[in-house]
């Protein structure tokens, strides 16, 4: 169901949109437009960057648009693609779920030729791009719900060649922290698709909210373009840390820490820093019963606190904080 009018062998640089038909009260012949830019050059690998897979999360999409405008045939070897705001109706609605069908982009997949507008983007994905692709980089924040320490991070596949490549590609985006994580939140993701695929997948977590840094839109911005270089679709020279990452793992469901109550959500540890399991590391303070002690979020687990709830105002069943425990490269590969 989904057309574009460009050619996706065609050489040089093509700028046009994916169509997704879309009826509405006010137009039966409508069609979302994502815009998609596609810039190829000679023999190499073809990468697939996308942003916006929440339309809350603005980093990936600034940092895309930007590459965008700025990268030539000349400075490219294969084939680079790149979509800013993938679930274009949730971008521009500035929402995690997209307005037209209420779907959440990353639990979408495999997706429906004729479904729903996100299901069908998802299938677009699943059997269109992802197969021409070798590497696929999926740019997230926190958004409006969650605050994290800037890390690039992965899951751990099986397959142990595809996990080594996607290790050496999460370490050369260069952020301090680097993150392992498990799906407590369901299946369909968009990572998950592309990795049972075979693809070397590059995903994010910088930072979250709606005020956003300078320091984490240049993680953003360099982080990418080291990555392109690292896996041969961009000309220059990789840039390595000084120091070396921060390898953290959370792949338990106690790392995941869920508010017991509803309730107004502290924080008192601060982000990166190491907690202890059975560390106090918030409170929820309740709304109507001021003169009750409030409920005491515990540490589960031990390790470093690597993502906490924004809001304040919290839902019983929110996730209010995430620890993961410092790994090494070696214990990654052979988990």
């Amino acid at each position: 169901m989904i057309h574009t009018s460009l050619d996706l062998d065609k050489p040089g640089k093509q700028q046009g949109f994916l169509q997704v038909p879309y009826s509405h009260n006010l137009g039966g012949w409508a069609n979302v437009m994502i815009p998609i830019t596609i810039i190829a050059r000679g023999k190499g690998p073809t990468v697939l960057v996308l942003g916006g897979n929440h339309g809350d999360e603005y980093q990936g999409q600034i940092a895309i648009m930007k590459l965008a405008r700025e990268l030539s045939p000349e400075k490219v070897t294969g084939r680079i693609i790149v979509i800013p705001s993938l679930n274009f109706p949730a971008c521009r609605a500035a929402t995690r779920l997209s307005p037209l069908d209420g779907m959440n982009m990353n639990r979408a997949f495999p997706g429906e030729a004729e479904g729903p507008v996100t299901s069908q983007i998802a299938h677009y994905l699943r059997t269109v791009l992802f197969p021409i692709s070798d590497v696929v980089i999926d740019i997230h924040s926190g958004g409006r719900s969650m605050e994290v320490v800037p890390c690039s991070h992965m899951h751990l596949v099986p397959d142990r060649e595809q996990r080594a490549k996607m290790l050496a590609a999460m370490l050369a985006w260069g952020t301090e922290f680097c993150f392992i994580y498990a799906d407590i939140a369901g299946t369909g993701l968009l990572p998950v698709e592309a990795e049972n695929q075979g693809k070397l997948v590059v995903t994010t977590e910088l930072g979250g909210g709606e005020c956003i840094p300078a320091s984490v839109h240049r993680i953003a911005q360099s982080g990418l373009k080291n990555v392109l270089i690292h896996v041969g679709a961009l000309k220059g020279r990789e840039q390595t840390r000084k120091a070396p990452a921060i390898i953290t793992q959370a792949t338990k469901r106690e790392d995941y820490i869920l508010a017991p109550e509803s309730g107004i959500f502290e924080i008192i540890v601060d982000l990166g820093a190491k907690v202890k399991k059975g560390q106090i590391v918030g409170h929820i303070h309740h709304l109507e019963r001021p003169d009750r002690a409030p409920e005491e979020i515990i540490a589960q687990s031990a390790g470093h606190l690597i993502i906490m709830r924004a809001p304040c105002l919290t839902q019983q069943g929110d996730c209010v904080a995430v620890t993961a425990r410092q790994v090494s490269e070696r214990e990654v590969l052979r988990a």
